[in-house]
């Protein structure tokens, strides 16, 4: 067990893409935890999505040995999907290397997490990277951190991580300026859950932090949030490779198995205690993971729904973040209503379902959780899904989830952010001026930004606004559902609910392109976007028809009509029996494309 001045325990902090993983990989290599043969790049990233997208989706951490410091580093996610999480892994730490790019400067993510890390009272080490670049300007990133965030960084280590340039002077810096933990080895065991993930042969591996006391191989385990007990059968930390000790104490990161089969049963915070001896109460800060988005995920064959189902429950054994349950649709048959973190993490699952199960998926256009009052009261519920809408006499009224959004945006871009904030409902609360950025915050209803906003807001850019986001609780507003009505029937996986000022221009929207991506019939097919039954936009797709007057050579006109009449009552009649056909690719194309409004 190694003595408590002697331990360091660090997360770093950066925006995407500033050269978190490549400085994390360059600390492993120097302090020698991997020989120059087994070193990769981002190898704390496991997934291949980790890997080609530069981004971090789970906690991962690795004990380094520096000058007869042992050094535990948590490589946490950045993205705000994932904000739960990174305040964990800030917990277990007493302080953090703040990243930042050398030629970007200070970013959105970066704040967010910056000021997570000053709550939990961390020394904050500003590290500038990519100083080789041509287009790097440490004076000024220095400038930004002290008049952004309010760090002194005028002691801020200079490094490249690529070029392996001041790795040496971070390790010094870390060893030198971030304080030991504290706690007592001899107290009862307080250890937190940072996060956990499913080995196919060891079963739920558990990231943890002992606070107090010490954790054995063979101990009876309780987890006080959850109330379950467990016996730990195996003890280590990672050097990266899996190393087992027989202890881990007080101030020390590790990991744990106990034979559980499930993630779901370990909850990201809960605190781990002796079940013999337990502590008096849990650590603070636990909280239940919530779902933000939902949407239905249907296999586009389907015959590939055993599939699709076999492939959710894989994959919730790894991500207990993640839910599902099965739903029906009349036009895509049967599927799975999902709930996500946020717009990262549905992107993340559902490629991973297409890539590592070979699943072909259509995905319904997202929605949040909107709160409906109903009348005469008769309580409130809970909408998931814009079908289940219940009728409008019974809703007294809805709400639906804000978000504060921070963007941090050069300022020749400031006004077409302006008017993308103000058509999506936005109130603008503050704007004020860094280093020739400008940072808005708006307060912005969040079905409006899980469309394709953060999309949006990166072409108007050319990618360099950045964007982080908190929820702020529910609001009531104006909200209806719209459906869409095709040959009169209506099609439940395109109904949505939208702002009653904005029903008319989406509904518009989404009947042209309905129009261009159904065949035509031998019948007039109408396609209608409703609120209830006020129909508020219309095409109408022509039918194929035969020239049926082709073989009248002059006469008169009367026998033209006549036979002209003929052929509508006909086509009148094909109407009323016959039904429309949606192909698959036009939901599909549908779905995608009415997320672009």
């Amino acid at each position: 067990m190694t003595e408590l001045s002697k331990i360091r325990n660090f997360s770093i902090i950066a925006h995407i893409d500033h050269g978190k993983s490549t400085l994390a990989d360059r600390l492993i290599q120097r302090t020698g935890g991997l020989t120059e043969r087994e070193m990769q790049q981002q190898v704390l990233d496991n997934m291949d999505i980790e890997r080609e997208r530069g981004i971090t989706i789970k906690a991962q951490t690795v004990r380094l040995e520096w000058k007869g410091c042992t050094l535990n580093l948590m490589d946490t996610p950045g993205h705000v999907d994932f904000a739960y999480e990174v305040s964990r892994s800030l917990a277990a730490c007493e302080g953090a290397l703040l990243v930042v790019d050398a030629a970007q400067g200070v970013e959105a993510q970066t704040l967010a997490n910056v000021y997570q890390s000053i709550e939990h009272d961390h020394e904050i080490v500003p590290v500038i990277n990519k100083i080789d670049l041509p287009a790097a300007d440490t004076d000024k990133v220095k400038a930004e951190i002290e008049d952004i965030i309010g760090l002194d960084a005028s002691n801020a280590v200079l490094t490249s991580a690529k070029s392996g340039i001041g790795i040496e002077e971070v390790l010094d810096a870390i060893v030198d300026r971030i304080p030991p933990p504290t706690g007592d080895r001899d107290a009862p065991l307080k250890a937190m859950l940072v996060d956990s993930w499913y080995d196919p042969y060891l079963g739920v591996v558990i990231l943890v932090r002992v606070m107090e006391g010490t954790l054995k191989k063979g101990q009876q385990i309780k987890f006080m949030q959850a109330g379950t007990t467990h016996l730990v059968d195996r003890v280590g930390c990672f050097r990266p490779k899996l190393t087992q000790l027989e202890e881990l104490g007080a101030g020390e990161i590790g990991f744990i198995t106990a034979q559980i089969k499930e993630v779901a049963q370990t909850a990201v915070g809960d605190t781990i205690t002796d079940a013999r001896k337990p502590a008096d109460k849990a650590l603070p800060g636990f909280k239940e993971v919530q779902s933000v988005v939902f949407c239905g995920l249907f296999p586009v064959d389907a015959n590939d729904f055993e599939k699709l189902r076999d492939s959710i429950g894989k994959l919730r054994l790894n991500d207990a973040s993640f839910t599902f349950e099965m739903e029906t649709s009349a036009a895509l048959g049967f599927g799975f209503r999902c709930g996500f973190l946020g717009l990262l993490h549905l992107e993340i699952i559902q490629e991973r379902l297409t890539r590592e199960y070979d699943l072909d998926l259509i995905t319904t256009a997202p929605s949040v959780v909107y709160h409906i009052e109903l009348t005469h009261g008769a309580g409130h519920v809970e909408l998931h899904n814009p079908a289940d809408m219940p009728e409008p006499n019974k809703v007294e009224t809805i709400a639906e989830p804000w978000i504060k959004a921070v963007i941090y945006v050069p300022d020749e871009y400031l006004g077409p952010i302006l008017k993308l904030c103000q058509d999506r409902r936005g109130i603008q609360q503050n704007l004020t001026y860094v280093a020739g950025r400008a940072q808005v915050t708006y307060e912005l209803p969040l079905n409006e930004v899980v469309f394709d906003f953060y999309d949006r807001l990166k072409s108007i850019t050319r990618g360099y606004a950045s964007f982080d986001y908190e929820q702020i609780g529910y609001r009531e507003g104006d909200l209806v559902k719209m459906n869409i009505l095709v040959n009169n029937e209506p099609v439940d996986a395109l109904s949505m609910i939208v702002h009653r000022s904005q029903a008319e221009a989406r509904g518009r929207h989404m009947c042209e392109r309905l129009k261009d991506l159904i065949p035509r019939h031998m019948f007039k097919v109408p396609i209608q976007a409703a609120i209830g039954g006020k129909v508020i936009a219309r095409e109408t797709i022509a039918a194929l028809r035969k020239d049926v007057t082709a073989k009248c050579y002059g006469g008169d006109i009367t026998r033209k009509r006549k036979l002209l009449e003929k052929q509508k009552e006909g086509k009148k009649r094909m109407r009323e029996y016959g039904n429309v056909s949606i192909p698959q690719e036009a939901f599909i194309a549908a779905l995608r494309m009415g997320d672009d409004s």
